[in-house]
């Protein structure tokens, strides 16, 4: 988490000692350009100024050479697309005036030969001229990426430029350059785009909500008798073609509405809808309403009965053509009978002729029976050879049980595979719930301890151990931060954390250890005074007992969003860290001197919150 830049007393004091050996260096470098300004009294002022910045901002960012740096800062970036058409309240120096775009200069870029370009503009610049080097377009002189650096002192004074409000002269604000796309974000006056689909409208951001919510012809409204949202177009043919909760006149002239879903219910009683006579089936063909037909029923009763009575009498003789026709058939049956007769007389001569057949049979079966005597001989010549592999069966049988044995064994082995598998199952189950007790043990045990260790008076010593081992990992990236136990102003007061980095972060990475305190969700901030005011003090201890210690504080900026409320979406949601990139070199932190900060691989850093005129809860 990296710190951020506030402004006021905090600003002042985020910058560490070890930055005093640079601050020495630039102001030896001024000395020599004084000296060299007496030696070349003919060159201007604007050449010499150009030069002045660019030693100044390669001294601060502590490099002498640099190839291109990374993207644009956000506010920087978003302004990308409206910088030829920001009005500055002073007209901006001709320094400020971008060589390339002609517009203000956004993330100033300084070559060697002293002018500054947009980062994007000498980006497209360096891609266009590819293979061949770029030049300047102001003195064109050869533009090398790595003599190319970030002028930071020309992009502090580009920031803090005043400018209009884009919306002028509707808007009257006027505010900084890198403040001006945050008001953008809210400022009234901004145009605007209908989000609703398919309007087009732009209107001005005070005007957007009534536009969304009353006037806009495409918003969503529901509907009043099924409640389903509908785009207000289409609104009013959703009830007079679709909506099933609109009460409807019946279709067959009845007097009676009814829901559009039920009509289909209505229309088995709708006393409107044509239907037939409920004696059809014997020979009513009266048809109408069903009231008409109803008030026919109760009226035609004896005429109904009439034309029962006469189907009855139609079923009657149809009963008496069906017995005519079962007395004709039984004719027909006993004539058959007669020819059965006749055709038994003709099939006698056939069962003589079957007898004589049947002598012919039996001559044939003594001859098969001689066969099946010789048949019988050589059945026993092959038993006598049977009794000869008597014994190889008898073996065959053996081997046979043998199998059988070992097929129950492996049916048993089987049993107990499945047996052993049931078991493995249940041991994996309770496997992973004895791996979550013991996880719920650890996590109320860390509980437990924090809860011991936890600081109601806004201080807390921090004790790390294995210093050494934890900068290596810090190094490495596998361990890059380190935070407290949290500690609080009070009972009822602020919660907050101290975060270290031990090998050092931003400017500071390699080089300082660098010390932050962040404001975390409490459980009283809703009843706490914000944004929070209270000078805040960060201590490495000296263990020598000289109490040498390495102090630095910072009093906070009520307009930074790093001392607000935190956000309560989730526990875990804390504000941005706010403290020292170079809180200590790690040559002086390592090295006993006046002070042992390290000792026994072991380091203590100290938090102390002003809570003068903090009122307790």
């Amino acid at each position: 988490m990296h710190p951020v830049e506030a402004s006021g007393d905090f600003t002042q004091q985020r910058v560490p000692d070890c930055v005093s050996h640079q601050q020495a260096a630039i102001t030896a470098k001024k000395r020599l350009m004084a000296t060299a300004e007496t030696h070349f009294e003919q060159s201007s002022l604007q050449s010499v100024e150009p030069l002045r910045r660019c030693e100044e901002s390669r001294l601060e960012s502590g490099e002498t050479r640099m190839r291109m740096p990374g993207p644009l800062a956000s506010w920087e970036s978003e302004l990308t697309s409206i910088q030829h058409s920001l009005k500055f309240v002073v007209k901006l120096k001709e320094e400020f005036v971008c060589p390339i775009c002609n517009g203000v200069v956004l993330n100033p870029q300084q070559n060697s030969c002293g002018h500054i370009y947009c980062f994007h503009c000498l980006q497209d610049l360096l891609e266009r001229s590819s293979p061949s080097s770029p030049v300047c377009p102001v003195d064109e002189a050869v533009i090398t990426p790595a003599e190319v650096f970030q002028d930071n002192c020309c992009k502090r004074e580009i920031s803090g430029l005043q400018v209009y409000c884009t919306n002028s002269p509707s808007c009257t604000s006027v505010l900084m350059l890198n403040q001006l796309q945050e008001h953008l974000r809210s400022c009234q006056h901004e145009p605007l785009q209908c989000s609703h689909p398919g309007c087009r409208e732009v209107l001005q951001r005070r005007h957007l909500q009534e536009h969304l919510s009353s006037s806009c012809p495409h918003r969503r409204e529901p509907c009043t008798h099924c409640r389903q949202p509908l785009q207000l177009s289409l609104l009013q043919e959703h009830m007079q073609s679709s909506c099933p909760e609109v009460q409807v006149e019946c279709p067959d002239g009845c007097s009676s509405k009814v829901a559009r879903h039920k009509l289909t219910e209505h229309r088995e009683s709708c006393s409107e809808v044509h239907t037939d006579c409920s004696y059809k089936p014997f020979g009513c063909s009266v048809q109408g309403k069903r009231g008409s037909v109803k008030k026919h029923e109760e009226v035609a009763v004896s005429h109904h009965m009439l034309m029962v009575l006469q189907s009855n009498t139609h079923l009657e003789q149809q009963v008496e053509v069906l017995q005519e026709e079962a007395l004709l058939r039984e004719q027909q049956i006993q004539t058959g009978s007669v020819v059965l007769t006749g055709l038994q007389k003709q099939i006698r001569p056939l069962l003589q002729q079957s007898s004589n057949h049947d002598h012919i049979v039996s001559t044939a079966q003594r001859s098969l029976s001689r066969q099946e005597d010789a048949l019988s001989s050589v059945q026993l010549g092959v038993q006598q050879l049977s009794r000869g592999r008597a014994a190889d069966l008898e073996e065959l049988e053996q081997l046979r049980k043998s199998l059988d044995a070992v097929m129950q064994e492996v049916l048993a082995a089987e049993a107990l595979r499945d047996h052993i598998a049931s078991l493995e199952e249940k041991l994996k189950c309770h496997s992973g719930l004895l791996d979550i007790h013991v996880a719920q043990l650890n996590l109320n045990k860390q509980h437990l301890q924090e809860l011991e260790v936890t600081s109601y008076d806004g201080r807390l010593i921090w004790k790390i151990d294995d210093f050494q081992k934890k900068k290596e990992a810090s190094a490495r990236e596998q361990l890059p931060c380190l935070t407290s136990t949290p500690f609080h102003t009070g009972r009822c007061g602020y919660k907050m954390a101290i975060k270290v980095y031990l090998n050092g972060d931003g400017d500071g990475r390699g080089t300082h250890l660098s010390l932050y305190v962040v404001l975390m969700p409490g459980d009283f901030d809703a009843l706490l005074p914000w944004p929070f005011r209270q000078t805040v003090s960060l201590s490495v201890m000296d263990q020598s007992g000289s109490r040498n210690h390495q102090s630095l504080s910072f009093r906070p900026d009520p307009a930074n969003k790093c001392f607000q409320q935190p956000a309560a979406e989730a526990e875990a949601v804390s504000n941005v860290a706010v403290g020292f990139s170079c809180f200590i070199s790690l040559d002086t932190l390592e090295t006993p001197g006046k002070a042992v900060f390290v000792k026994d691989d072991t380091l203590f850093v100290k938090v102390k919150v002003d809570t003068a005129g903090l009122e307790q809860l």
